[in-house]
């Protein structure tokens, strides 16, 4: 009945070791109000200088979404009075940013891509933080003046699947240029949710509400969600244009809901003005082709891995999906494990095993290890059965692979004479099946299989199980 309009703002920090516009550290963590000077605090007379490295990373963004670069762009001061923000303005682009007209292509669950186009990402400088205590409120204003990228899409998007879809292919991409942390923890990945519905069929776009400052994948589906069905509600019993007004609304995470916060501002009465203490940045030729030399993207290495390794691409599109994860692999791989092996082992087996957000960083088998593992299943030292236990062990103890298998003997019995006298005994012990099998009922010999690995206690190679099971049964 009714089709989804999403668009999405997202505010990513840059890493630049200092502010925007001052020397200003930005690292996380500090003591309130301990990273902070004239210029951040806005005093009389303290004028901005704007840091180069935050045009770079910029730049670097723009190329990796096949946007158009501005050589040209200005700083606009956004008028509102928020107590984080000391100056009484935010530092931004308005008409002219330095990012426009980029796309980002997201995958679908039937195996299709769709190319959401991206309107624009411009720089500006972020807002303090407000401290809420029991009785009483603070500011934090060391977080003020720390660069922040805006990336704005188009209103592309029709579902929360392909809104964190998405997210998640931006969060990739600023982690494979390491323009960004983009922890969303620590608030350096922040995201405001534009939604509205439409009937199916009508190209009108309707009242939209903005959810503000979103900051975990979850919550970001929760919120839209419940929003969706909160307008589709009103519209279906009549009060729509009462109860969906353009407003800024907050999510309680507590109770799935969004309420309202503020009516939404339009642009006017931000009073946009271009900064009179900062100059036109201009883009010269050679920090342009310093800039647009950036490393392989999710996208290409997805295609990359599938052609290379030929795994499948739903499997390629979960190990580049990180840039720690794809790193990682190709750790494995360097290693001599073989592609198929260290996909499952690392995507199913080591990712599950890690608890608590712990990520693929900080796992405590590192690639050369798990690694390892995966050759000596492939060799034939241990099955996969056992190589589950010995990762459990390796989880919790600092060995190597060999050690691990020999202190654990589960060492896999690949001795053709070993294995005959196993086998000569589970044939001995059922005859009546060797002489249905013999007549022909093929299917009992999975049987015979079993029962051979069973009496081996799981130690005898499965491989070489079959293959001297046909030469004995004659199969």
């Amino acid at each position: 009945m009714f089709e989804v309009v999403i668009g999405l703002e997202v505010h990513t920090q840059l890493n630049t070791k200092t502010k925007i516009f001052c020397s200003c550290p930005t690292s996380f963590g500090e003591k309130p109000n301990t990273n902070v000077c004239p210029v951040c605090l806005g005093l009389p007379g303290a004028l901005p200088v704007l840091n180069k490295e935050a045009v770079k990373k910029s730049i670097a963004f723009g190329t990796a979404i096949n946007a158009t670069i501005n050589k040209r762009s200005i700083f606009n001061r956004k008028n509102y009075f928020y107590p984080d923000l000391p100056k009484a303005y935010q530092i931004s682009q308005f008409e002219i940013p330095i990012v426009e007209k980029g796309e980002v292509y997201i995958d679908l669950k039937d195996g299709s891509t769709k190319k959401i186009g991206v309107t624009r990402a411009h720089l500006e400088e972020d807002a303090g933080k407000n401290v809420h205590e029991a009785n009483f409120s603070g500011v934090d204003l060391n977080r003020a003046g720390t660069p922040l990228l805006e990336i704005v899409s188009e209103p592309d998007l029709r579902s929360s699947d392909e809104a964190v879809s998405y997210l998640k292919k931006i969060h990739a991409i600023l982690r494979y240029l390491n323009i960004s942390d983009a922890n969303m923890q620590e608030g350096s990945f922040r995201c405001d949710a534009n939604v509205s519905i439409r009937p199916k069929g009508d190209t009108k776009l309707y009242t939209r509400v903005e959810i503000k400052n979103l900051n975990s994948f979850r919550f970001i589906q929760k919120a839209i969600d419940y929003e969706v069905e909160r307008q589709s509600e009103a519209w279906t019993d009549g009060v729509y244009d009462k109860e969906v007004v353009q407003e800024t609304r907050l999510f309680n995470i507590e109770s799935g809901e969004t309420r309202s916060m503020r009516n939404k501002e339009d642009s006017a009465e931000y009073r946009y003005f271009p900064d009179p203490d900062l100059l036109p940045v201009i883009i010269d030729d050679k920090m342009m082709e310093e800039c647009v030399k950036i490393p392989e993207l999710p996208d290409e290495k997805k295609a990359r891995y599938i052609k290379e390794f030929n795994i499948k691409p739903y499997d390629a599109g979960v190990i580049t999906n990180s840039v720690e994860l794809a790193k990682y692999f190709e750790e494995m791989i360097e290693f001599g494990a073989g592609a198929k092996n260290s996909v499952n082992w690392l995507s199913v087996e080591l990712l599950g095993r890690l608890e608590g957000g712990v990520g693929i960083e900080n796992s405590p088998v590192k690639a050369d290890k798990l690694a390892a593992l995966v050759k000596r299943i492939e060799d034939g030292t241990i099955s996969g059965k056992a190589a589950k236990e010995i990762l459990d062990f390796l989880m919790q103890n600092d060995e190597d692979v060999d050690s691990a298998i020999e202190r654990l003997g589960l060492k896999q019995v690949s001795d053709d004479s070993a294995i005959a006298v196993i086998i000569d005994e589970v044939l001995s012990e059922n005859q009546d099946k060797v002489e249905q099998i013999k007549a022909g009922k093929d299917k009992l010999f999975g049987f015979f299989v079993g029962q051979a690995i069973k009496k081996s206690k799981g130690a005898a190679n499965p491989a070489k199980v079959n293959e001297l099971l046909k030469a004995k049964l004659g199969v």
